[in-house]
């Protein structure tokens, strides 16, 4: 493996968090819930970094196989998890835990819009259905947010 190689497997397995079985999607989401204490603009800039990285491992990894999408990378399940904990105004449990569970739901069950981002090919369809989903779960927290009183947990 060449250090190019190297370095988007460790970026593409978010440091081997990849390799964890079972569910290595879920422990890809788990991993980032602890930067919901750095706050919303923080997930959001991590968001973003971890999305050009994943795009770039991704690119390099799986080249031009524009059906893989293989388990282990699960760069895109961090991204698409910060975006939703983005959306927290603060670092609650339960909204982390909300956070959490639903951008699980979103990822695995492919709804709507979710579902179209996944069938795209390449490095686009790995990390945009994850994006996507976290994107749509940070929509709904914030409308949570608007309708409870008291706000979000």
């Amino acid at each position: 493996m060449s250090p190019g190689q190297g370095a988007a497997w460790l970026v593409a397995t978010l440091g081997g968090v990849g390799r964890l079985r079972p569910a290595p999607g879920s422990w890809g989401s788990a991993v980032v819930l602890p930067a919901a204490l750095l706050g919303p603009a923080a997930c959001f800039g991590l968001a973003l970094l971890l999305t050009v990285l994943g795009f770039w491992a991704a690119h390099r990894l799986l080249g031009e196989d524009t059906n893989a999408d293989p388990g282990w990378v699960v760069v895109d399940e961090g991204a698409g998890q910060l975006l939703a904990l983005a959306a927290l105004p603060e670092a609650g449990w339960i909204g982390v835990a909300l956070a959490f569970l639903l951008f699980r739901l979103f990822d695995i069950t492919k709804p709507g819009p979710v579902g179209w981002a996944d069938r795209r090919h390449g490095a686009i369809g790995v990390m945009l259905d994850d994006l996507v989903a976290g994107a749509l779960v940070a929509v709904l927290l914030l409308a949570l947010q608007v309708v409870l009183p008291g706000g979000m947990p």
